[in-house]
């Protein structure tokens, strides 16, 4: 495993002033229609810069205090795939991806997902969440000392304008409000950068490397559960 460290100069505030209050639709289960969400993740036209966030292309992050960041490659080509921010125990992975303009894709993916966890072995089920309909999982993962236990995984996702954030909590913010909150303003504060290219639905967006970032070996530490049916490449890290 590979990692990039960066830390942020002390000129830098160590508060987010980018994180909004969570506004909750009535009903806190109403599905977002195609559009930029009410309270956020952001879209990359509604902000004037990325001051106070990391640019990594498609998306833009916001830094918080004690958080570290990761990067995921891909095994064959080296391109990053997803970014993970990790807070304590607990980590947020998320992805963009393009999607149709006149209507959103998390109805047609949340089904699949939950099939696909099911099928390796774990178990999912529905429930109301802030951006609508969510996935609560259990996913096959590897204990102490390599015991297979169920890892708990939160999957949320959200339609922007031509663009679908799925964002994904593990660890302790998986279950829980209390460490899942930190992680939560970190997504709301997010921008989605879709660029004018054309893609096909589904298909993800770019990301790249920050700026600045020097290689550095780190020692093993443990993650996520593995979200993906595929090997993890190496991760980077941006310690802010």
């Amino acid at each position: 495993m590979s990692m990039f460290r960066r830390r942020k100069d002390d000129s830098e505030a160590a508060d987010d002033p980018l994180t909004p209050e969570a506004v909750l639709d009535e009903s806190g289960s109403t599905p977002r229609t195609v559009g930029v969400p009410a309270h956020g993740p952001l879209d990359a036209g509604d902000v004037e810069s990325t001051d106070g966030r990391l640019d990594l292309g498609s998306l833009w992050v916001p830094g918080v205090e004690g958080m570290e960041l990761r990067l995921e490659l891909d095994q064959d080509g080296g391109q990053v795939v997803a970014a993970t921010v990790v807070l304590g125990e607990s980590a947020l992975q998320l992805q963009a991806f393009a999607a149709p303009k006149s209507s959103g894709i998390w109805d047609e993916i949340r089904p699949e997902i939950s099939a696909a966890v099911v099928q390796g072995g774990g178990s999912a089920r529905e429930q109301a969440g802030e951006w609508g309909k969510e996935l609560a999982t259990r996913m096959p993962s590897a204990g102490p000392g390599g015991k297979p236990t169920l890892a708990p995984a939160r999957f949320i996702g959200i339609d922007g304008p031509r663009w679908f954030l799925r964002a994904v909590l593990s660890g302790p913010a998986a279950t829980a409000n209390a460490p899942a909150e930190p992680l939560l303003g970190v997504l709301r504060a997010t921008v989605v950068h879709r660029g004018s290219q054309p893609m096909a639905p589904r298909e993800l967006l770019p990301l790249h490397l920050p700026e600045a970032a020097t290689a550095q070996p780190a020692a093993d530490e443990p993650g996520a559960p593995d979200l993906n049916p595929f090997e993890r490449g190496p991760e980077i890290t941006e310690v802010h």
